[in-house]
């Protein structure tokens, strides 16, 4: 029997036990059978299945040609056409929706440059909800929010480009979240943070009242924010569970060429509440 069958945790560790499922509170994300295959042939998913509970922070790990932005790209319906079905709060990804799963699903890129170009940070986090009719005070007040809780509200009225890169990555937080989504989707948030930065952003993810997927390569950030990891290999779901367990789960890591920097131990680490 291989090493994906044998790691492959029960159904009981595949949600966080700090985030109780309730049956009265649909799921943020449930994929049921999920596989697509680009236009010249290539599959990149083969059949993904899980389920992510509302509140709940998973990593999503896994080398690259995995899937993942195949699969994070199915989210919010940039990519359909597949085969199964994507549900977010209860809602099919499907044309019926579309509006509305777009503003549930935001999706925080890797390059805060490619979420930014708007002369001010104002006008860059006002501009999703401007689109979708919100006016006046009330959209000044859903900016101003918007920016406290990444802790950029006196940075309003500068040009992003003037801004630091952990500053840019803030504000393209607050683009997101100034839509009021169901679930942000981070893209490798730690990528080019220096550890101030790296750390800063860590404490704004935790006190956030929003259902996270961060998409990861950075297995230790993976760890102090995420109580529970996804591993997508070759297009599946290889495994599910607490993240700790994975990533000291040498034969999983070795199986699906994940690797922990060199010294570091999730045995001993501690993970951020």
């Amino acid at each position: 029997m291989d090493s994906v069958t044998d790691v492959t945790p029960s159904p009981g560790l595949t949600a966080s036990p700090d985030v109780p499922a309730s049956p009265d509170v649909p799921a943020s994300l449930d994929v049921a059978g999920l596989a697509f295959a680009y236009p010249d042939g290539h599959q990149a998913l083969f059949g993904v299945d899980f389920s992510v509970a509302r509140g709940e922070r998973v990593a999503l790990l896994g080398p690259n040609g995995a899937g993942k932005t195949t699969l994070v790209l199915h989210l919010n319906g940039i990519l359909t056409g597949g085969t199964g079905t994507v549900t977010v709060a209860g809602l099919p990804v499907d044309k019926r929706h579309m509006a509305e799963i777009r503003r549930k699903v935001g999706i925080v890129f890797q390059d805060p440059d490619d979420q930014l170009f708007m002369p001010t940070v104002r006008e860059d986090v006002a501009f999703g909800p401007a689109a979708a009719g919100l006016k006046g005070a009330v959209l000044e007040a859903r900016v101003d929010h918007a920016l406290a809780q990444v802790g950029m509200a006196e940075f309003k009225d500068r040009p992003p480009h003037h801004l630091s890169f952990g500053q840019r990555r803030r504000v393209a937080v607050a683009t997101v979240l100034a839509m009021e989504p169901e679930i942000l989707v981070l893209d490798e948030p730690s990528s080019n943070l220096d550890p101030a930065s790296r750390r800063e952003l860590a404490d704004i993810l935790r006190g956030l009242d929003v259902t996270v997927l961060m998409v990861t390569h950075d297995l230790p950030y993976a760890l102090e924010l995420c109580p529970r990891a996804l591993v997508l290999s070759e297009g599946v779901i290889a495994a599910d569970g607490p993240t700790g367990e994975l990533l000291a789960d040498d034969a999983l890591m070795r199986a699906h060429r994940l690797e922990l920097p060199f010294g570091f131990d999730p045995r001993s680490a501690t993970m951020g509440a």
